[in-house]
C-alpha cells in the first residue's frame, strides 16, 4: 500500500541488511527513477544518467565495487546514480529544441522579448557557464567576475569545479526523489559513497567525463537491517530564521 509523503520520510532508512527471499519489481524501480527526473535541476539541464542494475553477475560486480559491504552484498538490485557535465552541448540543445517547440517556428525577429531571453539562456549563457579549455577559461571567467562583483552582486561559481558541484547537486537532488518514491512503494534503499569509483565506471564502460555520485541499493528490510534509532541534530540547531 502506498505511503503519503510524511509516511514515507518516517519510513525510508539507509539499509544495511536486506531480504534475499522477498524479490522487487524491476518495474517499480524504474517507475521511481522516472519519477525522480522530476526532481528540480541546474537550469533545467538534467546532467545524469542512471544505470538500474538488474543482473545478478554485475550486482555481484558491483557489490565488490562497494567493498562487498552488506547492503551492496544482500541487494536485490542496484541503481547508479552518474554525473554526464560532459553532455552539456547536447542537454542545452534539447532544451532549446523543446523551448522553439512550444514558442512555434519562426524568424528570430518575430520572437518575444521574454522568448529571445530563454532562447540565448541556453544558446549563450549555458556556453559562457560551461564551457572551459583545460581549466584556464574557468579561472578566467572567475577573476574577471570577482572584479565586477566589487560593484554588484553576480554569480561566482565560474570554474569547471563549481559547475561540478552544481551537476552533482542536481544529481543528488534526483537520488533523493528516487529514495523518496521507493519509500512510498513500501521498497528499501541505502545511498552508498564508500565505493571505487574507477572501476565502477569501467565496468558500465562510462566516458572519462562520467563522474560517479552515488551507488544506491534496492531491496526489502530485514528488521536487523535497520542499524539502531534514527538520530538528527535538534532542528533548532539548524534552524536560523532571518
Amino acid at each position: 500500500m502506498s505511503k503519503t509523503f510524511e509516511e514515507a520520510l518516517q519510513y525510508r532508512r539507509a539499509i544495511r541488511t536486506y531480504d534475499a527471499e522477498k524479490p522487487i519489481d524491476s518495474n517499480v524501480v524504474k517507475k521511481c527513477l522516472e519519477q525522480s527526473t522530476l526532481a528540480p535541476s541546474s537550469s533545467n539541464m538534467q546532467l545524469y544518467e542512471f544505470y538500474h542494475v538488474t543482473s545478478k553477475e554485475i550486482n555481484k560486480k558491483l557489490a565488490e565495487y562497494c567493498f562487498d559491504q552488506s547492503a551492496a552484498k544482500t541487494a536485490q538490485e542496484m541503481v547508479v546514480i552518474v554525473v554526464r557535465k560532459d553532455l552539456w552541448k547536447q542537454r542545452a540543445k534539447a532544451n532549446t529544441a523543446f523551448l522553439k517547440s512550444i514558442f512555434g517556428e519562426k524568424p528570430a525577429e518575430q520572437y518575444s522579448k521574454r522568448e529571445k531571453f530563454a532562447l540565448n539562456y541556453y544558446g549563450k549563457l549555458i556556453p559562457l557557464t560551461y564551457g572551459d579549455f583545460h581549466g584556464i577559461l574557468g579561472y578566467l571567467k572567475y577573476v574577471i567576475y570577482w572584479m565586477i562583483g566589487l560593484f554588484r552582486p553576480i554569480y561566482r561559481e565560474a570554474r569547471s569545479n563549481d559547475i561540478r558541484v552544481v551537476a552533482h547537486k542536481s544529481a543528488a537532488l534526483a537520488a533523493q526523489t528516487f529514495m523518496i518514491g521507493m519509500a512510498v512503494e513500501g521498497y528499501d534503499t541505502c545511498p552508498m559513497e564508500g565505493i571505487d569509483s574507477l572501476r565502477i565506471k569501467k565496468l558500465f564502460n562510462l566516458p572519462s567525463g562520467a563522474e560517479i555520485n552515488m551507488v544506491i541499493s534496492c531491496g526489502i528490510r530485514k528488521p536487523e537491517g535497520v542499524t539502531g534509532p534514527r538520530f538528527r541534530i535538534p532542528f533548532k540547531e539548524v534552524y536560523k530564521q532571518w
